[in-house]
């Protein structure tokens, strides 16, 4: 078992190195290192199962590694890579304290409000940076903007996510949220991120 310090830094080193990241997280994270805190917020969601209809690549775990992948192909397009790659690997540990089954239907509402929270709470027991938590707790918390935007749901607030956070992140980091599912539409999701982008711009 490593010391959580060591672990950090090594998933650290992983998300702005490495092509596919989560081959290194998931055997890094197997057995006793994934039960030290805070790891154990990233174990949960190994157990949260989600929505089949639009996540059928199976539970929060199989969709986080697939985007913290996709994220590696595009994080020198960040303005901020490291805060982009912590994003893709922290932005949806809310959903196991959200996940509900309503009438059949697996939901998680708010979980991207619950997973800013936890996020700074996972980020500070490595760094004393407060921009760089900043960061990544203010993307988490509004990377389900560009659903709401987009599709003109009353949850969308265009004002507040441009006071808190970079649109052009949102947008970057969203697509790779939306290609990290079992085969996904690229042509399809990229016209959703361009017309975030042209909604958020007006």
């Amino acid at each position: 078992m490593k010391a959580p310090n060591d672990i950090f830094s090594l998933i650290d080193s992983s998300l702005l190195n490495d092509n596919k990241p989560s081959e290194f997280i998931t055997k890094i994270l197997e057995g006793e290192n994934g039960c030290i805190f805070p790891f154990d917020m990233l174990s949960r969601l190994k157990w949260t199962e989600q929505s089949p209809k639009h996540h059928p690549e199976g539970s929060v775990w199989n969709h986080t590694m697939l985007v913290v992948d996709e994220a590696a192909k595009v994080r020198d397009k960040s303005k901020n890579s490291r805060a982009f790659m912590w994003t893709a690997l922290l932005h949806d540990i809310g959903k196991p304290d959200t996940t509900k089954v309503r009438n059949g239907k697996t939901t998680s509402y708010g979980h991207e409000k619950v997973g800013a929270v936890l996020s700074e709470k996972f980020l500070r027991e490595f760094s004393d940076d407060l921009k760089f938590i900043e960061t990544v707790s203010s993307l988490i918390r509004w990377h389900m903007q560009i659903l709401f935007v987009v599709n003109d749901l009353p949850f969308a607030d265009i004002p507040q996510m441009k006071n808190q956070t970079d649109v052009g992140e949102v947008a970057l980091f969203g697509l790779c949220d939306r290609l990290g599912r079992l085969n996904p539409d690229r042509n399809e999701e990229e016209k959703n991120i361009a017309l975030f982008l042209k909604k958020a711009q007006q």
